[in-house]
C-alpha cells in the first residue's frame, strides 16, 4: 500500500464547560491530528497527539514542525505493509519527552492505515499477554466549587463508578470542602487518588496530612514541585501514612522512569499514550515497570478526543494488570468530537474492544475541518 499524502491538523476541542486544576481553567483542549492518505485503496488512517508545555514541553507548533522532519525523513514507511515497517520506523525517531504527543499522533495513524487495510483491529499488532476482554475505568473530577463537585460526584454515583481521581490545589479549606463533598456522596464506599498538579511544596503538604488520614486517601500523584528538595523527606511522610507517590509527568520517557526506579520515591506510575510517545514506547515502560514490580496505571490527558480515547482503550485492554484506568470521558468533556461516535464507558466504568478494524472509529471530518486553524500537508515524492 502506497501512502500518497500526510496532513497535519491543528485543532481546538471545545469542552461543555470550563474544568480546572491547580494550574490553569481551560475551555478547550488544543490537540492535534494526523490524517495519512493511501489514494489507491480509498483509506486513511487517524492518530491523534495533546501537546501540553507542562507536560512534555511541546506546543501544537513545535508538534508540527517535529511532525514534518518526521514524514521527511528517508525512514519513513511511504510503502507500508507490515507492522515491523511502522516500529523501525518509530524506533528511530528521537528519544526524549519533548517530541512524543507528535510521535504518538504519528504512530497511531499509520497503525490505524495498517489495520484498515488488513481488516484488523489494532490490538492484534500488539502481545497478548495481558490483555483483558473488559476493563473498568475510573473517574476525574476536576477542581470546582462545591456545587459542581456535588454535581459531578451524583452523576458519577450514578454511572456506577466510586474509583475517583480528584484535583487538589494549594488552599486547605477548598480542599477540605471538595473532599468533604465526597464523604458526602460516597460514604465510605470508595477508592480516591488525589493529583496536585505540582502544587505543593513541603510545608503546604504537611498542613494537608490530617485530610489524606481522615478521608483515606492511599494515591497521591505528582504532588511536589519539581525542584522541592524535600521530596524524600515527603515520600517518607507519606509512606508511613500508608500513601503510594505516583510519578506522572517526571515520567514521559524509558529513561525518565529507569531513573524514577532507581531513587526510589515512586512507587507508582502514571503512563500516558501521548505524553510517553505512543504505544510502542509507552508498552516498553510498562514492560520495564513490570519487571521492576513496580505499580502502574493507564492515564489520559484532560480533552483527549475520540481517536485517542479509542486508542487509550486498546492501551487499556492490553493491560489487565494495571491499577488503575483512566479516559474515554469524551461524551462527560467534550461539547464536540472528532469522531463520528463518543468514545464513552458504560455502566460501572465498564468498557470493552471497540468493533472495525484500525482503532475502531469514524472521523468526523466535517468537525474536523471545522475545528482545525491550521493544516500542513506533506507529499510523497516516489
Amino acid at each position: 500500500m502506497v501512502i500518497d499524502r500526510v496532513k497535519v491538523y491543528k485543532t481546538s476541542l471545545p469542552f461543555s464547560g470550563a474544568f480546572s486544576h491547580s494550574r490553569s481553567t481551560k475551555t478547550s483542549a488544543e490537540n492535534i491530528v494526523v490524517e495519512v492518505i493511501a489514494e489507491k485503496g480509498g483509506i486513511k488512517g487517524y492518530g491523534e497527539g495533546a501537546p501540553r508545555p507542562g507536560v512534555t514541553g511541546e506546543s501544537q507548533e513545535s508538534a508540527m514542525d517535529s511532525l514534518g522532519l518526521f514524514i521527511r525523513q528517508g525512514s519513513f514507511p511511504w510503502e507500508l505493509n507490515d507492522i515491523l515497517q511502522i516500529w523501525d520506523f518509530v524506533d528511530g525517531l528521537p528519544e526524549g519527552k519533548e517530541h512524543n504527543a507528535a510521535i504518538c499522533a504519528l504512530e497511531m495513524a499509520l497503525l490505524d492505515l495498517l489495520g484498515k487495510l488488513q481488516g484488523l483491529s489494532i490490538i492484534q499488532y500488539f502481545p497478548q499477554d495481558f490483555f483483558a476482554n473488559r476493563v473498568r475505568y475510573g473517574a476525574m473530577i476536576t477542581l470546582e466549587d462545591k456545587e459542581k463537585i456535588l454535581k459531578m460526584c451524583n452523576l458519577i454515583k450514578g454511572v456506577g463508578i466510586n474509583h475517583l481521581k480528584m484535583k487538589l490545589g494549594k488552599d486547605f479549606q477548598q480542599n477540605k470542602t471538595s473532599l468533604e463533598v465526597i464523604k458526602q456522596v460516597f460514604g465510605d464506599d470508595y477508592v480516591l487518588r488525589i493529583d496536585a498538579n505540582n502544587a505543593w511544596d513541603f510545608n503546604s503538604a504537611q498542613k494537608l496530612l490530617p485530610l489524606i488520614k481522615e478521608y483515606n486517601i492511599r494515591f497521591v500523584e505528582q504532588p511536589l514541585t519539581p525542584d522541592e528538595p524535600d521530596v524524600a523527606d515527603f515520600a517518607k511522610l507519606m509512606q508511613d501514612n500508608g500513601v503510594t507517590l505516583v510519578a506522572d509527568e517526571l515520567a514521559c520517557s524509558l529513561s525518565d522512569v529507569e531513573i524514577i526506579v532507581k531513587e526510589g520515591i515512586y512507587k507508582m506510575v502514571n503512563v500516558r499514550l501521548s505524553k510517553c510517545g505512543g504505544f510502542r514506547k509507552s508498552l516498553g515502560i510498562i514492560d520495564y515497570l513490570r519487571k521492576n514490580r513496580i505499580l502502574f496505571q493507564i492515564g489520559c490527558h484532560l480533552g483527549e478526543a475520540g481517536l485517542l480515547s479509542a486508542a487509550g482503550r486498546v492501551l487499556c485492554l492490553l493491560c489487565r494488570d494495571a491499577l488503575f484506568y483512566d479516559g474515554c470521558y469524551d461524551s462527560f468533556l467534550l461539547k464536540e468530537n472528532i469522531t463520528v461516535e463518543h468514545v464513552s464507558f458504560g455502566q460501572g466504568g465498564e468498557a470493552g474492544p471497540l468493533d472495525g478494524p484500525g482503532l475502531g472509529v469514524e472521523i468526523n471530518r466535517e468537525a474536523l475541518t471545522r475545528l482545525s486553524s491550521d493544516v500542513a500537508i506533506f507529499e510523497s515524492f516516489a
